[in-house]
């Protein structure tokens, strides 16, 4: 007796469409960010923090490529937006806190790698916060701002002691309280609502170009030259431009809800006991007395013909 076939279905594997070589690149960049974010972390393992330092700041440039040109290029996928998060967690969540850790919070002990796994913490926690608004349209006074500081801001923040440290000496800058309060207000700040600034939808004037250019050539000179001072300028302005932002976002969000309350509001209709008299009505008002409505209207013309 021959044995019934029984057919086994086997599930369908999704597989990823095929990419063109141009739709690759925004993946190459996002792929490097993640080898300069592990490479980091080798460094600060064999003591070679500011080649640490230098790593996570080649991480952030390639990070704030892939996304700009994907877009340009209309590469855009959820894969790589999955890839992008978790190349961000690696090079501004991880490879940070382990620098910190390696350089001065190892002195706390168990407080030290509390912090440092704060802060780790955070940094996912506003990653997936990112890419669970990403679907979402945001209100159009937010649409210039992020909400927290962003994961490559955070990791160039918690650094900025080490930038004082580079150039000035180590004498407080590597004080692992401070240090420690210093990690606990980025971390908040990161998974924090406040209003952040982003360079995503800024339109630079034709007539600012040129200076621009000339700024960013300039900036370039002085991180050859002096880059730990020019990066403790940096992390200074960012940090000075927060509460600027969080004003400019208030005054965009009363000047949006004052717009949207002219529009809305309904007109009044006027009637007939209403206390505006600027627009008179066309029908004779009648007094609520016993008055019949023929007696009065021959008495209100009686009144009209008399001679005043």
């Amino acid at each position: 007796m021959r044995s019934a076939r029984m057919r086994i279905r086997r599930p369908r594997v999704r597989r990823i469409a095929p990419f063109s070589v141009n739709r690759m690149v925004p993946n190459i960049l996002t792929l490097l960010a993640l080898c300069a974010g592990m490479t980091a972390i080798r460094f600060a393992v064999n003591g070679k923090f500011e080649y640490a330092v230098f790593a996570i700041i080649v991480a952030g440039i390639f990070d704030g490529l892939d996304g700009r040109l994907a877009r340009l290029l209309k590469a855009t996928s959820s894969f790589g937006a999955e890839l992008d998060s978790l190349s961000d967690f690696i090079s501004f969540g991880a490879a940070p806190a382990v620098m910190l850790y390696l350089w001065t919070m190892s002195d706390l002990q168990s407080v030290g790698w509390a912090m440092v796994l704060f802060y780790a913490v955070c940094c996912a926690l506003r990653l997936a916060r990112f890419n669970t608004q990403l679907a979402a349209e945001p209100p159009p006074w937010r649409s210039n701002f992020f909400s927290g500081v962003p994961a490559p801001a955070g990791a160039g923040l918690i650094m900025v002691p080490m930038f004082a440290s580079f150039e000035w000496g180590s004498w407080i800058a590597r004080s692992p309280i401070l240090n420690a309060v210093w990690i606990g207000i980025v971390a908040l700040l990161m998974i924090s609502t406040i209003p952040t600034f982003s360079l995503k939808r800024i339109r630079i004037p034709s007539h600012h170009v040129i200076p621009t250019l000339l700024g960013i050539g300039l900036m370039t000179a002085f991180l050859t030259t002096a880059p730990w001072a020019t990066l403790l300028l940096v992390g200074a302005a960012y940090v000075v431009s927060i509460p600027l932002t969080v004003r400019a976002s208030h005054r965009l969000r009363r000047d949006y809800q004052a717009r949207q309350e002219q529009v809305a509001e309904p007109r009044r209709p006027i009637t007939a006991g209403s206390s505006d008299l600027s627009i008179p009505s066309s029908e004779p008002v009648i007094p609520e007395s016993g008055v019949s409505s023929s007696e009065w209207r021959h008495e209100r013309r009686t009144a009209q013909e008399s001679p005043r």
